[in-house]
């Protein structure tokens, strides 16, 4: 039996160049427009299939070397292949951000895109990492999403995936107990509200900036938008159903957004902030219980 090209790219994380057109790629361009002078050694956490790293390395002629740290070791495969014309300015690290090892230098600029709500409840384990890592003068560029969450956690990419499992004839009613069921938190719990958020930040750096925009993702059709969930989101919310429904489920998300764009004229849209932080003056928070 022929695998789904859906189940295939969520198990690998496959197709993320295209995908990331809808949303993370913007991201992108906005950190490296925030690097502060000329760097000379970048760390990007979550590097992915080394976008930011390229880019990096084409503004900035002084980067002497552009590191990324990524679990996938499909995404690093991918990455290889995109920055093997930089030869040893690129550099590609398989790491746990949970537990990352030292680096064997002190970088002018970390960057972490989108990534730190996959790293809740425990993100004061990186923060602290990054805190004893960064160069004294260095910066720490983060961006961060806050969709808007109901009572029950869900919001966001939840809501889509919420539309979709009733669609496949679960009660609404009932999906937040089947996200508990399943063990699967829901992303927009994982992701702090930006108040929460910056008093975490505030133990380990000084926030020098906070810029804030609306992430906005329109789509042309219900299969652009199952290849931008595969792709970003991977197998995480395939855990609510069963291996049987899982090309079902799939073609239920995409289905659900193209139902949003035709009515709303988009997909969603949400708050996405970038904090630009630097180790000096940082507050003395005593750490929640």
């Amino acid at each position: 039996m022929t695998t789904p090209a859906a189940e295939i790219q969520a198990r690998t994380l496959a197709g993320y160049a295209d995908a990331s057109k809808l949303r993370q790629e913007h991201d992108r361009d906005w950190v490296l427009s925030h690097l502060p002078g000329q760097p000379a050694t970048l760390l990007d956490l979550g590097s992915g299939i080394g976008q930011l790293l390229q880019a990096a390395l084409v503004r900035f002629p002084t980067l002497r070397q552009a590191v990324g740290l990524e679990r996938s070791p499909h995404r690093i495969a991918e990455a290889a292949e995109r920055l093997r014309p930089y030869g040893d300015r690129a550099v590609l690290r398989e790491a746990d951000l949970n537990a990352p090892e030292p680096v064997p230098y002190r970088p002018n600029v970390v960057t972490m895109t989108s990534v730190l709500h996959w790293l809740y409840p425990t993100e004061e384990r990186i923060l602290s990492w990054v805190r004893e890592q960064l160069a004294p003068d260095g910066t720490f560029l983060l961006t961060t999403y806050h969709p808007a969450r109901d009572d029950h956690g869900l919001g966001g990419e939840d809501d889509i995936v919420r539309d979709a499992l009733t669609a496949l004839g679960v009660r609404r009613d009932d999906v937040p107990a089947l996200f508990a069921a399943r063990d699967v938190l829901p992303i927009a719990t994982r992701t702090r509200p930006a108040d929460d958020l910056e008093r975490l930040l505030e133990r380990y750096f000084r926030v020098a900036e906070v810029h804030e925009r609306d992430a906005v993702v329109s789509v042309d059709s219900a299969g652009q938008y199952g290849h931008f969930h595969a792709a970003t989101f991977g197998d995480y919310y395939g855990r609510l159903v069963g291996p049987a429904r899982r090309p079902e489920f799939f073609r239920a998300v995409g289905e659900a957004a193209w139902r949003r764009q035709q009515e709303r004229g988009r997909v969603s849209h949400m708050p996405v902030r970038l904090w630009r932080l630097t180790p000096g003056d940082v507050r003395t928070v005593p750490p929640e219980e």
